[in-house]
C-alpha cells in the first residue's frame, strides 16, 4: 500500500505523515516544487528517508505537473491520495483562492485518476458551511447557504469538485479551526485566534489579572488541535466502508467565543471578559424577530461592510488583528458530528477539553511567534550584531532569551552541558534567518569554564552580554538537611562560583573593548527570604553581593551589571515541586523579557514590588516577617510530604491563598 500526499510540508500535512510513518506501511510519496527539495529533505530526514520520498511537481499544473513517467510506473499502486495543499488564510485574495483551492483540487483530482488510486481524500473546511444558520450535519453539503469570502466560496467549490467529478471513490474531512499541537503547542504561523494573542499580551501586561473586563456576547465558535485532526484523517481514511462520506473534525460541543478567549486569557495570566447580557438574556427576545435583525447578524454585517473593515484596519488592525478575521470569529452553523464521532469509537481519538492546553498553546506562541522583541526598534539598536553568551541556554529561560535575542538581529552564544539541545537550538534559530554559536559547558567544573573563556575569546574575540542563567535550586527545610551538606556546597558551586569565574574570565576582553554588561538571573528570594531555600537563596545573594561590589571596580572599564530578582517561573526546575503547579507564575518568556530589558536598560536592579516589599519589612519589622514566613513554613510542606497528607484538603487551600497574596514567591 503507497500513499501520495500534497502538502505534505504544511501544518496538517506534515502531523498527518508522521501518522502515516508511524502507523501505516509502504512508501509515502509527498508532493514538491523544485524550489523546495532543500526544505522537504528535512522533513524526509525527520520522517524516515527510507519510506518518504519526494515527487517534483507543482500544485497549478495539470496533473500536478508530475511526470508522465512516474505516473506510468505507479499506476495502480497507489492506494490512498491525501490532498491537503490549499490556501487556509482568510485574509487571502480571491485569485489566489481560486488558483490553489479550486485549481489545485482539480489538478488532484486528474492524477489521482490517472494512478487509479483507491481512494481520494480531500481535507476541505467547515468553511464550506458558510454562513447556514442552525445545524450542518455531515450529510449536508449545498443547502443555498451564503458563502461571505473567497475563502468560504473556494472550499465550497473545491469540495463540489470531489463530490462531482471524482474519478475514484472519495471521502472528504472538514476541519473547523485549527491550533497548535495540544501537546508541543507546536504551531507554523499566526492564524484564528492568534491574531489576537498580541492584544491579550497587552492587556496582561498593562492591567492585573483579577481584574474583570466587560465583553460581549459574539456567538460561538470552534477550535481543534492539530493533532487531533491528524491523527482522525488517519484513522478514518483507513476504517473500511466510508467512501462518499464527508467528516466534521470539530469539538462537539460548540464552544463560545468569549469562553475562548478567556481560555487564552487565563493561560497568558491576562484580565478575562465577563459577558453581563448573553444570548440567555436575549434569546427570548431576539428569537422572535427576523434573522436579519437580531443582534448577532447586525454585528456580523457591520463587521464585514467596506467602511467598517476600513476603520477596523486603522484600529485594531495595527495590533495585528486583519478585519477579515475579526468579521468571522464566530460560526452561524452548528457542526454536528455524530457520524464522526461513531466511526472514531474505539480509537480513542476524540477532541481534548481546550482548558487543558490552553496554556501549552500560549507558551509555544509566546516563545516561538510573538514577534513584539524583533519589531521594537529600541531593542534592535541595543542588540543587533552584539553578542550575547547565555548559560542555561538549553531550555527554560535561557532557550527563550536566545531566541528574542536572534530575534532582535542579536548572536545568541549557547552554553550547556547538553550539546545535542543547544544545536538544536542553533537550527531553530538558523532556520528562522539568525545566527548562534554553540559552546557545551559544565557550569560546575570550574576548568570547563576556564576553558569556555579562552575558546570564545579566542573564536569570537569576546562578548558583549553575559547572562548568568544556569542554576541550581533545592528546596529543602534545615531539618533535612542537617547530614546533606552537599547540597549547599553543590548549589554554591554552581550559583556562585560557577558564575563568578565565568564573568572573570570574560572581563579581560570586556574591559579590551571598553564595553560590557553581565545580567544575573537572581531571585526574589534574595529580597523575600523564604523558607526551607537557604541554599538557593544563600548562593544567589552571594552573586548580588559579588557583582554588586566589582560593579564599582568595573564601571570605568564600561562593565555594568544587573542584577534581576525573578520571581516564581514556570521552568522545568520547578517541575519536580507539584504544589508549584497550581501557584501563580509567570512564563519563561515573561522572564526572557525581563532579560531582554536588562541588556537594553542596563539598570542596576529589576525588581517585582513584591520584592521590594519583602526586602522593606524585613528592614523595617524583621521580628514580623520572620513571623509571617514561619507561617508560611508550617504551611507549606517539604517536597517529600507533599506526596503525602499535605496534598490537599484546607491545608492545599491555605497554600494557594498564601500563593496568591505573595505572588512569585517561592514557597
Amino acid at each position: 500500500m503507497a500513499y501520495f500526499v500534497t502538502g505534505a510540508t504544511g501544518f496538517i500535512g506534515r502531523r498527518l505523515v508522521d501518522e502515516l510513518v508511524a502507523r501505516r506501511d509502504g512508501a509515502v510519496f509527498v508532493l514538491c516544487r523544485a524550489g523546495s527539495l532543500a526544505r522537504l529533505q528535512t522533513l524526509v530526514d525527520r520522517w524516515g528517508a527510507d519510506r518518504v520520498f519526494p515527487v517534483v511537481g507543482d500544485l497549478a499544473e495539470e496533473r500536478l505537473g508530475v511526470p508522465e513517467e512516474w505516473v506510468r510506473s505507479h499506476v495502480g499502486t497507489v492506494e490512498h491520495v491525501f490532498h491537503l495543499a490549499a490556501i487556509y488564510d482568510m485574509t487571502a485574495d480571491a485569485a489566489t483562492n481560486e488558483a490553489m483551492n479550486v485549481g489545485g483540487t482539480r489538478h488532484a483530482l486528474e492524477l489521482a485518476g490517472a494512478l487509479q488510486a483507491g481512494c481520494f481524500h480531500h481535507v476541505s473546511s467547515v468553511a464550506a458551511a458558510g454562513d447556514h444558520h442552525g445545524p450542518f450535519t455531515e450529510a449536508m453539503f449545498d443547502e443555498g447557504q451564503p458563502l461571505p469570502s473567497p475563502y468560504h466560496r473556494t472550499k465550497f467549490e473545491s469540495e463540489r469538485l470531489v463530490r462531482e467529478e471524482s474519478p475514484v471513490p472519495w471521502r472528504v474531512y472538514r476541519p473547523a479551526i485549527v491550533v497548535g499541537d495540544s501537546v508541543t503547542g507546536a504551531m507554523d504561523k499566526v492564524d484564528g485566534p492568534y491574531y489576537f494573542f498580541p492584544l491579550m499580551k497587552r492587556l496582561r501586561d498593562t492591567l492585573p489579572g483579577w481584574l474583570p473586563l466587560v465583553g460581549v456576547d459574539l456567538g460561538d465558535t470552534n477550535v481543534v488541535p492539530v493533532d487531533y485532526v491528524a491523527k482522525a484523517i488517519d484513522h478514518l481514511a483507513h476504517a473500511p466502508g466510508h467512501d462518499g462520506e464527508a467528516f466534521h473534525l470539530v469539538n462537539p460541543e460548540p464552544q463560545p467565543v468569549v469562553d475562548v478567549v478567556n481560555a487564552f486569557c487565563a493561560a497568558a495570566g491576562a484580565p478575562q471578559f465577563a459577558t453581563p447580557v448573553d444570548r440567555r438574556v436575549t434569546g427570548g427576545v431576539t428569537g422572535l424577530l427576523p434573522r436579519a435583525l437580531r443582534p448577532s447578524s447586525v454585528v456580523g454585517g457591520l463587521l464585514r461592510a467596506a467602511p467598517v473593515k476600513v476603520a477596523l484596519d486603522q484600529t485594531v488592525g495595527r495590533l495585528g488583528v486583519p478585519a477579515e478575521v475579526l468579521a468571522h470569529t464566530s460560526f452561524t452553523a452548528t457542526f454536528d458530528s455524530r457520524a464522526t464521532e461513531r466511526a472514531l469509537a474505539g480509537s480513542g481519538i476524540a477532541v481534548p477539553v481546550l482548558e487543558s492546553y490552553a496554556r501549552t498553546l500560549w507558551g509555544y506562541w509566546e516563545e516561538h511567534l510573538d514577534t513584539s522583541t524583533g519589531d521594537d526598534p529600541r531593542i534592535r539598536e541595543a542588540l543587533g550584531g552584539k553578542r550575547v553568551l547565555i548559560t542555561g541556554a538549553s531550555s527554560g529561560i535561557g532557550q527563550v532569551t536566545a531566541l528574542k535575542v536572534a530575534q532582535a538581529g542579536g548572536v545568541p552564544v549557547l552554553v550547556a552541558r547538553g550539546k545535542d539541545k543547544l544545536e538544536e537550538l542553533r537550527a531553530t534559530i538558523e532556520l528562522r534567518g539568525g545566527q548562534a554559536h554553540v559552546f557545551p559547558c559544565d557550569l560546575s567544573d570550574l576548568d570547563a569554564i576556564d576553558r569556555l573563556c579562552e575558546q570564545v575569546t579566542e573564536e569570537l574575540g569576546g562578548v558583549d552580554f553575559v547572562v548568568n542563567n544556569a542554576g541550581r535550586s533545592i528546596r529543602r527545610s534545615l531539618k533535612l538537611s542537617e547530614d546533606r551538606f552537599h547540597d549547599f556546597e553543590r548549589t554554591m558551586q554552581l550559583n556562585y562560583f560557577g558564575a563568578i569565574r565565568l564573568v572573570m574570565g570574560l572581563v579581560p576582553s570586556m574591559r579590551a573593548q571598553r564595553s560590557g554588561h553581565v545580567v544575573n538571573v537572581s531571585s526574589i528570594g534574595v529580597q523575600t527570604n523564604p523558607p526551607r531555600f537557604s541554599a538557593y537563596v544563600a548562593s544567589k545573594a552571594a552573586l548580588d553581593a559579588w557583582s554588586n561590589v566589582v560593579s564599582s571596580e568595573l564601571v570605568g572599564d564600561g562593565i555594568t551589571f544587573t542584577n534581576i530578582h525573578m520571581p516564581l517561573v514556570r521552568t522545568p526546575m520547578i517541575a519536580p515541586t507539584k504544589l508549584y503547579d497550581k501557584f501563580p507564575t509567570i512564563s519563561p518568556a515573561q522572564a526572557a523579557d525581563l532579560v531582554v530589558e536588562a541588556m537594553v536598560e542596563r539598570p542596576h536592579e529589576i525588581n517585582t514590588a513584591l520584592g521590594n516589599a519583602g526586602a522593606i519589612a524585613h528592614t523595617v519589622a524583621p521580628r514580623l516577617a520572620f513571623r509571617v514566613l514561619n507561617m508560611a513554613y508550617h504551611v507549606f510542606p517539604d517536597s517529600a510530604a507533599a506526596k503525602g497528607v499535605d496534598a490537599g484538603g484546607s491545608r492545599e487551600s491555605e497554600q494557594i491563598m498564601l500563593a496568591r497574596v505573595f505572588k512569585g514567591v517561592h514557597w
